[in-house]
């Protein structure tokens, strides 16, 4: 689903106009380094940094919660889906906006009420601060380093592709330079850089979609029944195209990875560090509120339109040209803009350079945010108050957190450049299967069960992130097929790509385990503080 590049047909296309898609690259990333640098000299501390001084409104952030949500991996990977396998490739939309009620009906507004920066806020208010910020810290950190390894691998693919480039040395420095942007990006202009650069960022995605979107009805009379009349023709499969079961209905295996996939996106989303921290860039629980239906409407109207780009690409584009492109067919979205624009013409050049650079500006929007994630975990929960007990200043604390951003876009660099050949699909889903069975349990067992202790907490948190990693790591997704991470081994012995229907559950019964076996006494005061607090605001930061 959430799969990058990995060939691009239009390579040959693109590098007959290399310098428009120059250009059209280096026109985004100038201006948004000076957004950056705009945003870095209004940073004037902790909350700054962590929350944007939680200045923006409701729309703002939603329009940032929104292009933070819609990453190129899926806009490309869905598309895609869509091109190949018709109706069941739409079911990942449906799934992507669902999980929105989710956070919206259960995290957005408690979450705003009780932390101030960082998911171990929440966890820490009724239990002991250090070994639970731990784990949630450790639970951030390798949550987003997993979605990070995935966009710089294909911000790599992707660029060097378009670029021309063939050279793993000229791999790795693409990769570096997404690497050195998204430092730039965090540690000068903190939330508010990166809140400004996911704005923008939103705003083109969307806007290139609904130009893909007019230009394939306006190809179809806006005829919808005869464009998925077309693409079902164009297919090759007929009928079947437009019903349910191509890709989750072979076999029973298949149904049960559709319904891991579907949970773990579902419920994942509620987890994701990178959208969790953007509630608290609002001033109040109802901007909060504001934000998060703000984003269902933006990205709502985003995979509707997903439906035009997938069926568009079925209809004008021969599966086999699909397939040849990219096996998973995630480069249906580019290929759709050269055949609108026209194979052989100037404009077919200039609207696939537009559909890449966008794609582009996706990927480094998205790799800001999990940066800024990760390094606020490490700086407020692990840092500030696990290593300084408290003791540290609010200098101190940003002082930390943009080292850890250099750290962590480091570590991201080197493992974006040894995974950018391989499959990184599963990378994606093992963060929203991790960020489903050890972040969501906890957070809700913390603003809703009174009895919860830190026992549990810590229970669920490892015990989610130790089986979602090691049941992926004995999938297929890294070994015995031949889309494999490494396809010439074989040592998996789990059946299913995803390991959420396992994990997930694991991750909620660990948590009352370690709680009903604890001999620790829950403070009921404060639960009763963190209660009221949670559903009304009061004494909320």
């Amino acid at each position: 689903m959430n799969a990058v590049p990995n060939t691009l047909l239009a390579a040959g296309e693109a590098s007959e106009h290399r310098t428009l898609i120059i250009t059209l690259f280096a026109v985004f990333v100038a201006a948004t380094l000076v957004i950056t640098v705009w945003a870095g000299r209004q940073t004037k501390d902790a909350a700054d940094f962590y929350a944007g001084g939680r200045q923006f409104t409701g729309f703002q952030n939603g329009l940032a919660v929104s292009g933070d949500y819609m990453s190129a991996a899926s806009f490309l990977g869905i598309a895609g889906a869509i091109a190949l396998f018709g109706y069941d490739g739409f079911l990942y939309s449906i799934g992507f906006l669902v999980a929105w009620l989710v956070a919206l009906l259960l995290v957005a507004e408690p979450l705003r009420n009780s932390g101030r920066y960082t998911m171990g806020d929440v966890l820490a208010y009724r239990m002991r601060q250090r070994p639970v910020r731990t784990a949630a810290g450790t639970s951030t950190i390798v949550v987003s380093i997993f979605y990070l390894l995935a966009q710089m691998a294909g911000a790599g693919v992707l660029v060097s592709l378009l670029l021309g480039i063939t050279s793993d040395g000229g791999k790795i420095g693409i990769v570096a330079l997404v690497g050195l942007l998204m430092i730039v990006y965090v540690t000068i202009g903190g939330m508010k850089g990166t809140t400004w650069v996911q704005m923008v960022k939103a705003v083109l995605l969307i806007a290139g979609a609904v130009l893909l979107t007019l230009l394939v009805l306006l190809k179809f009379d806006f005829n919808i029944s005869e464009l998925l009349g077309s693409a079902a023709d164009n297919s090759g499969k007929g009928s079947a195209f437009l019903e349910p079961g191509l890709k989750y209905g072979a076999t029973g295996t298949t149904k049960l990875d559709f319904l891991s996939l579907g949970i773990a996106l579902v419920l994942g989303t509620a987890g994701l560090p990178h959208i969790l921290i953007r509630f608290y860039t609002v001033p109040t629980a109802k901007a909060a509120r504001k934000s998060v239906l703000w984003a269902i409407g933006l990205i709502g109207v985003f995979y509707l339109m997903t439906l035009a780009l997938g069926f568009g690409a079925a209809a004008l584009i021969k599966p086999d040209e699909i397939i040849a492109s990219n096996k998973a067919g995630n480069t249906a979205a580019p290929l759709l803009a050269l055949h609108l624009g026209g194979v052989d013409s100037n404009w077919g050049a200039v609207l696939l350079a537009t559909i890449s650079a966008v794609a582009f500006a996706t990927i480094l929007a998205v790799v800001a945010g999990l940066t800024l994630a990760s390094s606020s975990s490490f700086a407020h929960d692990i840092y500030a108050n696990v290593i300084k007990r408290g003791q540290a200043t609010e200098q101190q604390e940003v002082r930390a957190a943009r080292w850890a951003t250099v750290g962590i876009g480091a570590v991201s660099i080197v493992l974006g450049a040894l995974a950018r050949d391989l499959n990184v699909a599963g990378l994606v889903a093992l963060a929203f299967a991790v960020a489903a069975s050890a972040n969501l349990p906890t957070i809700l067992y913390s603003l809703f069960w009174k009895r919860f202790t830190t026992a549990g907490a810590l229970w669920s948190i490892y015990g989610g992130l130790v089986t979602a990693v090691g049941l992926v790591l004995f999938s297929p997704v890294v070994s015995g097929k031949p889309t494999s991470m490494f396809p010439g081994v074989d040592f998996h012995w789990f059946p299913l790509e995803n390991p959420g229907l396992i994990s997930i559950p694991v991750g909620f019964l660990l948590g009352v385990v370690g709680t009903l076996l604890s001999k620790e006494t829950p403070d009921a005061a404060k639960y009763a503080e963190l209660e009221v607090r949670s559903l009304t605001g009061t004494g909320a930061h």
